[in-house]
Order: structure tokens, then C-alpha cells, then sequence
């Protein structure tokens, strides 16, 4: 089996977030101890209206990937946690792809939903390139392979 999703997602998953939210706590605590949000308060709506947001950005974008993505020939072996799922290339409807957003992502649509649901997204191993508008490998094998197996599927 041949990894086919990204190993920095800990980072964007796990670290970012730490980073983020505890800048902002960091920022808040130093704004109340010092003074400032007493003497205006609005002070800390640009911290909360920060947190919402990125709670928001990271729970649509980041924190809905799933971990480990393999590739098995006619299936993929999706891990998130302790779960694990395989996903046949036939059951697979849609394979859609954003990558001019980071992490950049692959979205699989299922014709039969698994345990991760009806859409499983993860992101991508991308070797480095200069062209920003390169194309995933992955995700070009994907569409064919898919193709393929559907073809198989309908005969």
C-alpha cells in the first residue's frame, strides 16, 4: 500500500490551532492585566471575532480531513483516529480537488456512505513545484482510476 495522503497534517490539525487560540489567549490575558480592555473594552472584540472565525475556518477546512489515506489498488484504506475504513474505487461518485487552499484537499464523494460518512476529504502528498497551478498527480490518477472501476461496476 502506497500513502497517498500528506504526513505534515499534524501540523495544520493539531499545532496551528494551539498556536492560534493560545496567541489570542495570550493577547487577551495581556490586554486585561494591563489595563487596556478596561479602558476600552472593544478591545477584545477583535480577539473573540478572531477566535470565532478561526474555529470556524479550521472546522470546515482542517479538522473534517482525515489522517491517513493508502492507496490498494482497486480501494483506498482511510484512517482517522482509531478508525479505519476501506473504500472500493467503485463506490467512489466524485473526486474533487481544491488545491489553491492550504492544506490543499481531495474530496471523494461516495455513492454508498462509509464510516467517515458520504464525503471523505483528505489532504494530498504534493511534491514541491514551482508552478502554483501544477495539477495533482493524485488526484488525476484518482479521476481515472474511478472512471475505470465505475465503468467496471455498470456492465
Amino acid at each position: 500500500m502506497k500513502r497517498i495522503s500528506s504526513k505534515s497534517l499534524f501540523i495544520s490539525k493539531k499545532i496551528f490551532p494551539v498556536v492560534w487560540f493560545g496567541f489570542l489567549g495570550f493577547f487577551v490575558f495581556e490586554s486585561i492585566s494591563n489595563g487596556a480592555a478596561t479602558n476600552e473594552p472593544l478591545f477584545l472584540l477583535v480577539p473573540c471575532v478572531m477566535a470565532v472565525f478561526g474555529f470556524l475556518l479550521m472546522k470546515k477546512m482542517v479538522w473534517d480531513l482525515v489522517d491517513e489515506v493508502y492507496d490498494d489498488g482497486d480501494s483506498l484504506v482511510v484512517k482517522s483516529g482509531s478508525i479505519e475504513d476501506r473504500i472500493a474505487l467503485s463506490n467512489v461518485m466524485n473526486v474533487s480537488a481544491s488545491m489553491f487552499m492550504n492544506p490543499p484537499r481531495i474530496s471523494l464523494r461516495l455513492v454508498t456512505p462509509g464510516k467517515f460518512g458520504s464525503e471523505v476529504s483528505f489532504s494530498p502528498v504534493r511534491p514541491f513545484s514551482l508552478n502554483p497551478f501544477a495539477k495533482s498527480e493524485i488526484e488525476e490518477d484518482l479521476i481515472v482510476r474511478v472512471d475505470q472501476a465505475r465503468a467496471r461496476r455498470t456492465r
